[in-house]
Order: structure tokens, then C-alpha cells, then sequence
């Protein structure tokens, strides 16, 4: 099974161009669309919407994410080999959070040109150099064929959480279409209890609630939310209008 997750978007010939080429080299393969309409060149939802859906797919699932506004640049092109299975796509940060919460045993560059198209574009490696490495791998191709392996991937700051003096710094990774604000901070890191939530403009005392209707209606309130992580919400509102919140805003957290 082949996930795609892009920034392409549905109007342009580049995802069927892409399922061409896997279908092509492996007409057996199982594709399926996670998304194509990741803002554009944004990393940071890409990463949150592929570690969000990939923990419900099957074991050895192969996992290409194109979001990549370096393409053609000196930015590598890599395979994460989890515990569970395989992300493909740029040495960017796109596929940190979801490959860390798999596991993450081995990283290799894609460097071997018999696993990539004849004509490599410099401006779509999705179809070129991504694809045809999905479509070998999920035949049985081993990782380590690909190309050398690599130690220093790119880890974004959006992917860790810091902790001093007792408060956790983290930020915004997503806001959803119900105005939910969704950081990074994981539920392993929360105490029970109300929290001190610090925004870029203003500071709220929240109770941590079980779900979204335990405060009153269009009051805010703090829960763990289904991907894991700390959410800001307003029951039956939007959190990030209300209180002008955008992904990529820092927060910091501490218990009251």
C-alpha cells in the first residue's frame, strides 16, 4: 500500500502523473490519497497531516509526502525505515514527526538512479525521484539499495518541544477547519488540571477537558486532542479566529 500526501492540489496533472509512474513500475500497488491540498510549500501542516493519518494504515504501509519548496536544491531525498513501515519524500523536516512516533530505525538517501526515472526534472522529484522509489520499495526493493545511509536528517523546530522551569515551549502546528488550534505539545508532557496557556498576545487559565462541549457554548477550553496533542478550542466556535491564532505561533504551557 502507497499513501500520497502533496501540496499539488487536484487541478494540475502532477498526482496522475505521479500514480502513472508507481502503477507503471508496480501495476499491483495499492495507492490511496491522504491529501493534495496542503497549503502551499507548507511544510508544517504536511508533517501534521501525515503523522496524523498514517498510524491508521496497515504495517509496512509506504508513505510519499511532496511538499518541497526546495526541489532541485542540494536538499536531499530520503526513505525513513520505521517500525512500522516507510516514509519517502524531502530531507526537509516533512517527514519528522510522523516517522519519530513510528519508530525510526534506518534513513537512506535516494541516490541510486536505477530506482528513479530515466529523465530526472529538477522541478518535480514527486514523479521523478519520489514515485519510482515507492513503486520498487513496496515491491520488495530493500532500503538499503537506494543509496547510502544517513545520520543528520533535518529535524524542524516544530517537531520538539523544550522544557524549562517547569513550562513547556512549543508552538502551533495546525489550525482546522472548525478554528481548532493544535500544537505540538504531546499528551505525555500534560499534566491533569487547569493550565496556563501563554499565546503570542494573550495568557488563558483552561480547565483540561475531556471533550469539546465541557465548557459553555463559545467559551474556550484545553484537550488532548484525537492526533495526541494539546488543542485549543471554542465549543462550537473558532479558537483561532476568536483569538487571531495562526500556525506557526509560539505557546507555552504550565500547570496552575
Amino acid at each position: 500500500m502507497i499513501t500520497l500526501t502533496s501540496d499539488f492540489g487536484l487541478k494540475d496533472p502532477y498526482v496522475a502523473e505521479m500514480k502513472g509512474v508507481i502503477l507503471t513500475i508496480n501495476p499491483n500497488a495499492t495507492l490511496i490519497d491522504i491529501t493534495h491540498k496542503v497549503e502551499k510549500y507548507d511544510i508544517r501542516m504536511g508533517a501534521f497531516i501525515l503523522a496524523s493519518a498514517a498510524p491508521y494504515f496497515p504495517k509496512s504501509a509506504v508513505h510519499v509526502a511532496v511538499v518541497d519548496p526546495g526541489v532541485g536544491t542540494t536538499r536531499r531525498a530520503i526513505i525513513v525505515q520505521t517500525k512500522n513501515g516507510f516514509f519517502i519524500g524531502p530531507d526537509n523536516g516533512l517527514l519528522m514527526i510522523a516517522a519519530q512516533a513510528q519508530g525510526i530505525e534506518h534513513i537512506y538517501e535516494i541516490a541510486n538512479p536505477k530506482f528513479m526515472l530515466t529523465k530526472v526534472s529538477s522541478t518535480f522529484h514527486g514523479r521523478d525521484i519520489f514515485a519510482p522509489a515507492a513503486a520498487h520499495l513496496d515491491r520488495g526493493i530493500a532500503p538499503q539499495e537506494f543509496g547510502p545511509e544517513v545520520t543528520d536528517p533535518v529535524t524542524p523546530k516544530f517537531a520538539s518541544v523544550e522544557h524549562k522551569n517547569g513550562a513547556l515551549f512549543g508552538e502551533v502546528l495546525h489550525v482546522d477547519d472548525f478554528g481548532n488550534v493544535i500544537t505540538n505539545i504531546p499528551k505525555e508532557d500534560l499534566q491533569d488540571g487547569t493550565l496556563k496557556v501563554t499565546l503570542h498576545h494573550l495568557t488563558l487559565q483552561l480547565a483540561l477537558s475531556e471533550t469539546y462541549a465541557e465548557t459553555k457554548l463559545h467559551e474556550p477550553t484545553a484537550l488532548v486532542g484525537s492526533h495526541g496533542f494539546l488543542e485549543l478550542a471554542l465549543n462550537q466556535g473558532s479558537f483561532a479566529e476568536k483569538f487571531h491564532v495562526n500556525a506557526g505561533d509560539k505557546v507555552q504551557v504550565s500547570a496552575v
